[in-house]
């Protein structure tokens, strides 16, 4: 065989070994590597590189240390699930660095970690003010998690006691001007409904490139053609949307009072607006 032709040969095996290992070793294997898994991505590449250019006759021989290597990585792996001793040893441990807003010098050291690289990490999560921090860690991947101290913490819903109606994920039902069927099981919607909802837009399927769902049922498009603008319909959405912050307030109002038959009286038409909800929803999103 000619050494281009061999080189090309051993280049197309060294790519299929290398793609079954990355799918065998798990997506851990494409996201943020722990200290192990870094070196085994070196490794492998090595191996993988010496497979498709060395042209001595034991070219084989790489592709047994790449499936050794990998069913090694395999052994560690299964390890590390089933001890925690194992995890800490072959990983290193979390690190504290920040605690009570006071930065733990020692650990920083132990991480070899600069004053401006930790500043650095905080910026990057939005913190100015070191006071600002109730903890913050390294993690065994080396990436640093902050938690602010609770008055500096962004104000949600429960922090107020409201308590919100959980909302769904929105969902892609026309992508590159084919109609997604599953998504619109998935909102309990049909096909029918929707090119209705495209015909009021003056619309078909063919001219949009993406269309979305929300957990309202209100139909965002857009088009292959950037210079044109759609009308979004509001109105039922809107209704829906309404009517839905009607239930929460509902659900707000029983928590927040001490009055048993008060309760029990918005309870009672939380329930009764759910209930009609459901069966205004076909109406309301057709």
């Amino acid at each position: 065989m000619p050494e281009a032709l061999e080189v090309v040969v051993r280049t197309i095996s060294a790519v299929i070994m290398l793609f079954l290992l990355t799918k065998l070793l798990g997506k851990r294997q494409v996201s943020q590597l722990s200290f192990f898994e870094y070196i085994t991505g070196i490794t492998i590449g090595n191996l993988a590189a010496y497979v498709s250019l060395d042209t001595d006759k034991t070219w084989h021989l790489g592709l047994i240390a790449l499936v050794v290597w990998g069913a090694f990585s395999l052994g560690i792996e299964f390890l590390q699930i089933k001890s925690k001793k194992a995890r800490d040893f072959i990983d290193f441990k979390s690190t504290v660095l920040i605690q009570d807003g006071k930065i733990l010098e020692n650990n920083m050291k132990k991480e070899k970690l600069t004053t401006d690289e930790l500043l650095e990490e905080l910026r990057k999560k939005d913190v100015f003010k070191v006071a600002d921090v109730e903890f913050a860690i390294m993690e065994s991947d080396g990436a640093i998690n902050v938690l602010l101290t609770r008055e500096n913490q962004p104000l949600t819903p429960k922090h107020l006691g409201i308590k919100v109606a959980p909302e769904r994920e929105t969902q892609a039902v026309i992508m590159d001007g084919e109609i997604m069927d599953e998504p619109l099981d998935t909102l309990n919607l049909s096909r029918g409904w929707l090119e209705g909802e495209l015909g009021k837009l003056d619309l078909s399927v063919e001219n949009v490139f993406l269309g979305q769902v929300d957990s309202y049922g209100e139909l965002t498009v857009d088009l292959y053609t950037d210079n044109v603008e759609v009308q979004q319909p509001q109105d039922k959405p809107q209704l829906y949307a309404l009517l839905k912050k009607c239930e929460a307030d509902l659900e707000l109002f029983s928590l927040s009072t001490k009055h048993k038959e008060a309760k029990q009286m918005y309870e009672n038409c939380s329930e009764q607006l759910q209930t009609l909800l459901k069966k205004l929803k076909p109406f309301i999103q057709n």
